[in-house]
């Protein structure tokens, strides 16, 4: 079965050395997404990268880097995702995130009859 419906995705683009309360930044985040009942929430980290100082982050073994970038997308409905920016607001001390509007379709498999 196929559902479809609006969303809201919000990408939040921070470094793997980040961390708020002795934790990672990334870690951090994801859980508080799930413990606010969020929809869904993936973070992944970049091989390579660059911010505001055009300072390079990358894996190669010449330039091996120890903040790698790390990109967290959340997607929930507007409400949802206008608390977490709230949120985000007293916990992040440097990044960048962006935001829209997306069309979210959900598959479902056939749900087991007991």
């Amino acid at each position: 079965m196929k559902r479809e419906s609006e969303a809201v995705l919000l990408r939040i683009f921070i470094g793997e050395s980040d961390r708020f309360e002795g934790k990672p930044l990334d870690t951090y985040i994801i859980e508080m997404c799930k413990k606010d009942g969020l929809a869904g929430a993936t973070a992944i980290r970049g091989v390579g990268g660059f911010g505001k100082s055009s300072h390079m982050h990358t894996t190669s073994i010449l330039r091996l880097s120890t903040d790698l970038p790390v990109l967290i997308e959340v997607v929930d409905n507007a409400e949802k995702i206008e608390g977490l920016k709230k949120k985000l607001d007293s916990i992040i001390k440097e990044g960048l995130i962006t935001e829209e509007k997306v069309k979210v379709i959900i598959y479902e498999g056939n749900k087991k009859e007991e």
